[in-house]
């Protein structure tokens, strides 16, 4: 693996990402998440919607890295926002993407982040923006998937700890029972990135942009998302 890869994953990364629990909150909120069992569910529903859908979009944006002159950032961008029907969560996107690429852009220098910008008028939304982040790390398509898969379940589990005083040791666990199932997502990701962008997965998941919704309305809570 490369070691690069690793500096991406990890969540002390300047991703902005800790501030977001990815429907995590809202799912507690609404009584769908209360225990390890519930929330090892939430987390795979998650992964085999949403989450194939973020990585896809991460692999394939990584591939239209291989030329600048060329990359069709702005079709990626437009393609992945119609597949976002809330739009707090199109917001949020947005801003995750502005603080990974400023990190990106800091820690591996690239004309890619000017093409992007360019090309999207800096509209970029977050799986975009981690495929050009990975591919200016130098990581491979299947590799900015996994990234993206492996801070969608770090985000998750984390707001279970925080929210729920749930066993960090189990939650652990957990993580560790779905790596295959990211490694599964990945490579699914990654065979999809040669692919025209209108055709790309659209496995959302509708009650999830419900929740997000409605948890924008809270007074109080404690993660942005």
């Amino acid at each position: 693996m490369n070691a690069t890869v690793l500096l991406l994953a990890d969540g002390r990364f300047p991703s902005g990402g800790h501030a977001h629990s990815a429907g995590a909150e809202a799912a507690i909120g609404a009584g769908d998440v209360r225990d390890h069992a519930s929330l090892e569910r939430f987390v795979e529903g998650r992964l085999v919607t949403a989450g194939l859908v973020d990585a896809t979009f991460a692999a394939a944006s990584a591939r239209q890295c291989g030329d600048v002159t060329t990359a069709c950032f702005d079709t990626l961008a437009a393609e992945y926002m119609a597949r976002t029907a809330s739009a707090r969560l199109r917001q949020i996107s947005l801003s995750l993407a502005r603080q990974l690429l400023r990190a990106g852009a800091r820690t591996w220098p690239s004309p890619l982040f000017a093409a992007c910008d360019a090309a999207t008028g800096g509209r970029t939304p977050q799986p975009v923006a981690m495929g050009i982040v990975a591919a200016a790390a130098g990581c491979t398509p299947h590799e900015a998937a996994l990234c993206e898969l492996h801070h969608l379940v770090g985000a998750m589990t984390s707001a279970g700890i925080r929210l729920l005083g749930l066993d960090p040791f189990e939650i652990s666990a957990i993580a560790a029972r779905l790596a295959p199932m990211l490694d599964h997502l990945a490579s699914r990701a990654a065979a999809a990135a040669d692919a025209p962008p209108a055709t790309l997965p659209a496995t959302v998941a509708l009650l999830h942009d419900v929740l997000a919704e409605h948890h924008a309305t809270w007074e109080v809570r404690l993660f942005a998302s």
